[in-house]
């Protein structure tokens, strides 16, 4: 068993597609313990590097406030990034829009860290995927947005939705797009003597 220090519901559902015992850890207010402000000049890969093991570091010493079993801690954080660029989740319509006119016609990186802590051991795998999308028309954009499902997702947009019409291509791992790489998330599995149960 493992906990999973996220509420994401498509990393819960990805956990649970490849047979994995976990229990969500996230209680109210832990989201808000990790600042997810990029450090001045800090690189998309390593800004989702510090974010994922800032993460399952805030789970672990949550879990250690409880009376619950020590079990790893998995968290994750998902970065969409065009160049050095990071592209957050967008805060509102507008800059959804901003941020799929960007996107349009373009090649885009999604970036995916996993981290699982069970001290002493701290381990951290990463996956990046390149997306490639079509030309948006202000049409395209306008329907998107509507769909509100720009909200939660880094990018202001998710491969398993209304979104996936616009990918031309991917080139990498569809699971570290929707958020959880699970063949990363696998070998920290192993390394953890967790394995698929």
């Amino acid at each position: 068993m493992i906990y999973l220090a996220s509420n994401s519901p498509r990393r819960s559902e990805l956990l649970t597609r490849i047979g994995v015992a976990y229990t969500v850890l996230m209680p109210e207010g832990m989201v808000e313990a990790v600042d997810e402000t990029p450090l001045t000049k800090e690189l998309p890969l390593d800004y989702a590097v510090r974010l994922a093991q800032a993460k399952a570091l805030a789970g672990w010493q949550r879990l250690e406030q409880t009376h619950l079993p020590r079990h790893p801690v998995l968290a994750a954080d998902t970065t969409v990034a065009v160049g050095p660029r990071i592209l957050g989740k967008p805060a509102d319509a507008d800059a959804a829009r901003e941020m799929l006119r960007l996107l349009s016609g373009q090649v885009h990186e999604v970036i995916t860290a996993v981290a699982m802590i069970h001290p002493p051991a701290f381990e951290c795998r990463t996956s990046v995927t390149r997306v490639w999308f079509r030309a948006l028309s202000a049409e395209d954009i306008e329907a998107f947005v509507g769909t509100g499902e720009y909200l939660d997702k880094a990018g202001g947009y998710g491969i398993q939705g209304f979104a996936a019409r616009f990918i031309a291509r991917i080139d990498g791992s569809p699971s570290g797009v929707m958020g959880l790489p699970l063949f990363e998330t696998d070998q920290l599995l192993s390394m953890f003597g967790r394995g698929i149960q």
